[in-house]
């Protein structure tokens, strides 16, 4: 399958505060312009549910809201930094060029990051912030089905990764609604919404550089993802969704996350996604 470049999603600036509490019907998110609904990551067609995100900034920070139709609504991860990606969630991914940052959530509100480097640019970072020997480090190489050829290196063309546990993003603000009743499946759920804070100062590594906050018409690449387990009969069958398609269920490439292009603009007067650019 040939796999096109990704799309662009322009990210509008907010002309007004945002208050973190996952209520998505609130005038801000009601007149931001939505994407369009995630495929399945590795086929490229529709996902099996409606998952749907938006993007705003403003100076003290990048705002990602998640609307996520969900039937049953489940979650039972409590303590953070658990596993999550063992259960329903949604995910962001920032990267940064020589770094990315991974970021999970499920709809107990329970998150897991991770801070990544690629061993490759390590020497690049403060070696205080990103020792090895004292943190939560671990050696990486991706989330594909890894062969005899593969195991240890995973299948990228840059290697490894130090992945980083035990790192959390500077004044980091979530918040989850539930539209429905949680881990009670006598009942149809509509789904659940998350809103989320990433402030710029939590980002001087991932800028590598760039402005912050970004300037007009500056690009990242971010990932915007959902992953879950649906019940068939005894089975449980996995699925993967994004904004763009990887073609591939190893989600840990940043050249395929999605290029997000920043506006100063307010009011936009064009649609906020624009495919094939």
């Amino acid at each position: 399958m040939t796999i096109k470049e990704t799309s662009s999603y322009i990210c509008y600036r907010t002309s007004s505060p945002i208050s973190v509490d996952g209520d998505l019907d609130k005038a801000v998110w009601r007149n931001a312009r939505r994407s369009q609904r995630f495929v399945d990551m590795i086929s490229g067609t529709p996902g099996f549910f409606n998952t749907q995100a938006a993007a705003l900034w403003d100076d003290e920070a990048l705002y990602i809201a998640f609307w996520i139709e969900e039937p049953f609504v489940e979650a039972r991860l409590t303590k953070r930094d658990s596993t999550i990606f063992q259960e329903n969630d949604v995910e962001v991914f920032i990267d940064g060029g020589d770094c990315y940052y991974e970021f999970e959530i499920n709809a107990l509100n329970t998150v897991y990051e991770v801070f990544f480097i690629w061993q490759d640019a390590w020497h690049k970072f403060d070696s205080k912030e990103f020792d090895v020997h004292s943190r939560e480090a671990y050696t990486f190489g991706g989330n594909h089905d890894r062969d005899a050829e593969t195991f240890w290196r995973g299948n990228h063309p840059r290697g490894l990764r130090w992945a980083f546990t035990d790192w959390d993003f500077p004044g980091l603000r979530t918040a989850v609604k539930i539209q429905g009743t949680l881990n009670d499946n006598s009942d149809i759920d509509k789904g659940w919404t998350v809103e989320i804070a990433f402030p710029w100062k939590g980002m001087t590594q991932l800028a590598g550089g760039r402005s912050l906050p970004p300037e007009d018409s500056d690009i990242w690449r971010i990932f915007l993802g959902r992953f879950g387990k649906l019940a068939a009969g005894n089975n449980l069958v996995s699925n993967s969704m994004s904004l763009d398609v990887v073609g591939d269920n190893d989600n840990h490439l940043p050249e395929r996350f999605t290029r997000v292009s920043f506006s100063t603009l307010t009011t936009p007067d064009d649609l906020a996604f624009v495919s094939d650019l």
